[in-house]
């Protein structure tokens, strides 16, 4: 299985992103909003009021959105640019599927440590597998991706850990059901942002 992306759902509604003007599920799409003094802000639940604009998930087509005036032309108005807008976007998934795992965990959908994640594994209980992308890839490499699931690594010891009321955690593995799709649309979405920090999904030894 490979590394987490879109989800590729041809039942998802689809939007086109204002940058590659490409349609494609929305779960691939960062919607943005113009609050009322034109400050463009991002809506990642998707609930805030005014016209959608969407841009694909990934640090390019942000900072070129950034600078193009894409969100101007696109809502045909005045539009302001906070700095760094990547970063905020990046940041705010971070929180969100840190937010959303631990929901989980409480749930008791979702487990951490290499020996729980790794009887979950055995047991097929386990659907998404989470490792940290700071953590030992020879330890990672122990685990394997769930059949027919999803594996990331776009998390740091550290937030994972705070996930699961911990320092840090390595290795994490959530169950089927329950908020596990919306943590695998949300960390994709992240993966898109923070490309090249995690390595290659573990194989099954």
């Amino acid at each position: 299985m490979t590394r987490g992306g879109r989800n590729e759902d041809r039942g998802d509604p689809e939007r086109r992103c204002a940058v590659t003007g490409e349609v494609q599920p929305k779960a691939g799409l960062i919607r943005f909003v113009l609050s009322p003094d034109g400050i463009v802000t991002p809506d990642l639940s998707e609930k805030l009021p005014g016209r959608g604009i969407w841009v694909s998930a990934t640090r390019a087509a942000l900072e070129k959105a950034a600078k193009g005036g894409t969100f101007a032309r696109s809502a045909k108005a005045p539009a302001t640019v906070p700095d760094g807008l990547a970063d905020l976007v990046e940041a705010g998934l971070a929180r969100q599927v840190v937010g959303l795992i631990s929901l989980e965990r409480k749930a008791g959908g979702a487990v951490a440590g290499f020996e729980k994640v790794k009887d979950w594994l055995a047991a097929g209980r386990a659907k998404v597998l989470l490792q940290a992308s700071d953590g030992s890839e020879r330890g990672k490499g122990k685990l394997w991706t769930p059949e027919g699931g999803r594996w990331f690594g776009c998390l740091t010891s550290d937030e994972l850990g705070q996930a699961f009321g911990r320092d840090s955690v390595v290795h994490a593995a959530l169950a089927a059901g329950g908020l596990a799709r919306r943590v695998v649309e949300e960390a994709a979405k992240l993966n898109g942002l923070r490309q090249g920090t995690a390595e290659s999904p573990p194989g099954k030894n």
